[in-house]
């Protein structure tokens, strides 16, 4: 019986397979998770929130990054490709590259069935370490529902929204967030 041993990467190891990568991968205490592929509804709400985040913060110091800004989760070691990232002020970056994330206000990610557990547990958990942050939405794709997670005095509390009448207060950006414009043209039907 032969027996496999894992190689283990360091985070530097990592990051320079991961930059010269045609396909994007996670990555945490020495391994490399290749992460799904999206489909149409994913992509149509990531695009909305960043059309829509990006428009509200034109004129703030506020940057709004999508699927391919990695981010480093400096007290776990996570290194992690959320669906929407928003820094505000001086954005913070592990390296001269400036494509490792280190200070989000706010991270959003798009569920899907195979993501959703993972999302809402032990990577919030790893997001919870963040100091910078402040704000965590999860939104579901197959019908109307987004989880509003915040922390007022270090508190984490849970708020959700489940009409396309609604809209989310975000506070970490000062700003509304409609439901309306999260899904909009998101076919539940198909």
């Amino acid at each position: 019986m032969s027996s496999q041993h894992a190689t283990f990467l360091t985070p530097e190891e990592y990051l320079e397979l991961e930059r010269r990568a045609e396909f994007r991968s996670e990555y945490y205490k020495g391994e490399m998770f290749a992460m799904a592929g999206a489909g149409r509804r994913h992509v149509l709400i990531v695009t909305n929130l960043v059309s829509a985040l990006s428009q509200k913060l034109r004129k703030r110091p506020c940057e709004v990054y999508s699927t391919d800004m990695r981010l480093r989760v400096s007290p776990s070691g996570l290194y992690t490709y959320p669906d929407v990232l928003v820094a505000c002020g001086e954005p913070q970056f592990s390296d001269d590259r400036q494509d490792t994330l280190l200070n989000p206000v706010l991270i959003v990610e798009v569920l899907s069935d195979s993501t959703q557990d993972y999302d809402r547990g032990r990577k919030f958990e790893h997001y919870r370490t963040l100091p910078s942050l402040v704000e965590y939405l999860t939104v579901t794709q197959d019908r109307t529902h987004v989880e509003h997670w915040s922390r007022p005095d270090n508190l984490w509390q849970l708020a959700e929204y489940a009409s396309l009448t609604e809209t989310i207060h975000l506070a970490s950006i000062d700003t509304v967030l409609p439901l309306a414009e999260v899904y909009d043209k998101v076919d539940f039907d198909h």
